[in-house]
């Protein structure tokens, strides 16, 4: 779970600007902000590798981190982040200030579990994604890496929707108006196809006795 803290330490950051943040690059760090909780915005630098190995690892965007700059401790959750667009590094880093209390909205990554033994999937049928992530409001210190939805007894053509997956405690999506869908089971095009065919061969010979 993602309320076990994790420390990132930092600098404080005098220079803003193109310029100061190209040569903070060219040292090995990153330009980055400490925003938030009616307080004054914090400049600082982060080691780009650190960052950069903590992105592509995964989690990220649902770790409440603790930055130490100098001898002050800011509780913070990335809120957005940066890349080039054509070398695809990381460029800059928005960190919002949170505290113990805080409740935050965040996009959750979805897993799937037993899909060796779904049923659906069995007959052949073909998981079907709808939301790779879903939202929530959920207190800081308290956001899941992810939320599981088990498939062992999801059925060729079901639908699992929200309600069907066990949410942790405090945790409300931020769709509210209906009971959306994260994923189904499909009929593959060729069984589709095949019970098509049936279907109006089926017709055909119906009309044929009348």
């Amino acid at each position: 779970m993602s309320q076990e803290q994790a420390m990132l330490q930092a600098e404080a950051r005098d220079r803003v600007g193109k310029g100061s943040s190209r040569e903070l690059r060219r040292n090995g760090m990153m330009p980055a902000v400490i925003y938030g909780d009616k307080k004054a915005p914090v400049s600082i630098a982060v080691s780009r590798n650190e960052i950069t190995r903590r992105i592509f690892n995964g989690g990220f965007m649902t770790t409440t981190f603790t930055i130490q700059v100098g001898k002050d401790k800011y509780l913070v959750l990335p809120k957005d982040y940066q890349l080039d667009p054509v070398r695809d590094f990381v460029m800059h880093v928005d960190f919002l200030r949170v505290s113990e209390k805080s409740v935050v909205t965040v996009s959750v990554p979805v897993h799937f579990v037993n899909d060796e033994t779904c049923p659906g999937i069995k007959q052949g049928g073909v998981l079907n994604v709808v939301r790779h992530e879903v939202e929530f409001h959920c207190p800081a210190n308290a956001i899941p890496d992810y939320i599981t939805v088990d498939l062992a007894d999801v059925q060729l053509g079901d639908s699992v929707h929200i309600s069907a997956v066990d949410l942790p405690k405090n945790m409300t999506p931020t769709i509210t108006d209906r009971d959306f869908t994260i994923a189904t089971i499909a009929a593959p095009a060729g069984l589709k196809s095949d019970e098509g065919e049936a279907a109006d061969e089926e017709g055909a010979e119906g009309e044929a006795e009348e």
